[in-house]
């Protein structure tokens, strides 16, 4: 009896202990299931906070209704110096461009401009490329919109737009081409410095910098400037013709004042047909295009390399105010 008791009471032991260590193993497994799940969750809410700070609208957007249905005015930037390694370089705005007429919500396109210009051969790119977008696409207008200033390559590209509009404070023009540069010979001269320049070809140092510049560099290089000014006039009157022809105008590109180089304000600009009409994005979008709702195609930097920018300034200003901090403490 008592061998029976013994037995009985080892397996109640033995089952208890099992229902127990059961019982941990479950407590366990529930307390990582909550744990994966709260990381998960935190993870979520991490990337909603970081596309929210990075891209504050793109939430604005998930969120409107209206988005799945409604047509929209396409918004490309031109912004800055027109250069190969710029933000408006042609590789950009193309691509912009290229999404916009994609797009098949896109009611019209509007290219925003704010640039002084810059390098002939991006502007061209840009120009072309618009002018091949608008004949596969004709049912989408494209309309250029100037704020601050639009001159120089800024105008060539504002040329292939079926319209230009601006602002009567914008500075407008500056229909030209150039070439700087400085010399050093004459303090070269009395600081005692020779020159040693050794070339084969027998003009392959006529833009150096510290050689006098002989009158057949000068006629040369006066020959380049010419050219390209002469392209640029010629897009110009042909992206302007049919506008000012509409408007009874036409006249109005045998001036040569047009292309001497000078800047106008939009007003003074509209007068002399380098812009059709004063007015602003949102108002070409509503009254021109009839799509008030923008949606932007402009490039734009990846987020991570936004974040790190932001990340490296917020660390900047950090560091220079402890710094600043530190040496008020020092003194």
């Amino acid at each position: 009896m008592s061998e029976t008791t013994d037995k009985l009471g080892e397996n109640w032991e033995r089952d208890a202990l099992r229902r127990l260590a059961f019982a941990t193993l479950n407590e366990q497994r529930r307390a990582r299931r909550w744990r994966i799940f709260f990381v998960l969750l935190f993870l979520i809410y991490l990337f909603v906070s970081l596309v929210a700070f990075l891209q504050p609208d793109f939430l604005k957007e998930l969120m409107d209704e209206d988005t799945l249905s409604q047509k929209y005015t396409a918004i490309v930037e031109v912004k800055g110096v027109i250069a190969d390694d710029a933000e408006a370089s042609a590789d950009h705005i193309v691509s912009g461009l290229r999404k916009a007429f994609k797009d098949e919500k896109t009611a019209g396109v509007i290219i925003r401009i704010n640039s002084p210009g810059g390098s002939p051969v991006q502007a061209g790119y840009i120009h072309n490329e618009i002018k091949r977008l608008r004949k596969k696409y004709p049912k989408i207008p494209v309309y250029a919109v100037i704020t601050d200033i639009c001159a120089s390559g800024g105008y060539y590209i504002a040329a292939a737009a079926d319209k230009i509009y601006a602002d009567q404070a914008s500075l407008v023009g500056s229909i030209g081409v150039l070439m700087n540069g400085f010399g050093f010979v004459g303090a070269m001269e009395k600081l005692g410095i020779e020159r040693r320049l050794l070339t084969a070809g027998e003009h392959k140092g006529f833009l150096d910098s510290f050689s006098a510049m002989k009158p057949e560099d000068i006629t040369h290089v006066q020959g380049l400037l010419d050219e390209i000014h002469q392209q640029f006039i010629t897009r110009v009157k042909e992206g302007r013709k049919k506008s000012l022809k509409e408007a009874g105008k036409l006249a109005l590109l045998d001036n040569p004042e047009l292309f001497s180089g000078l800047l106008w304000t939009g007003e003074k600009a509209m007068e002399l047909g380098l812009v059709d009409k004063l007015a602003s994005t949102s108002e070409v979008a509503r009254e021109i295009i009839k799509a008030e709702k923008t949606k932007d195609f402009s490039y734009k930097r990846n987020y991570l390399d936004r974040f790190a920018d932001r990340l490296g300034a917020t660390m900047a200003k950090t560091l220079a105010q402890q710094l600043k901090f530190n040496s008020g403490a020092i003194q």
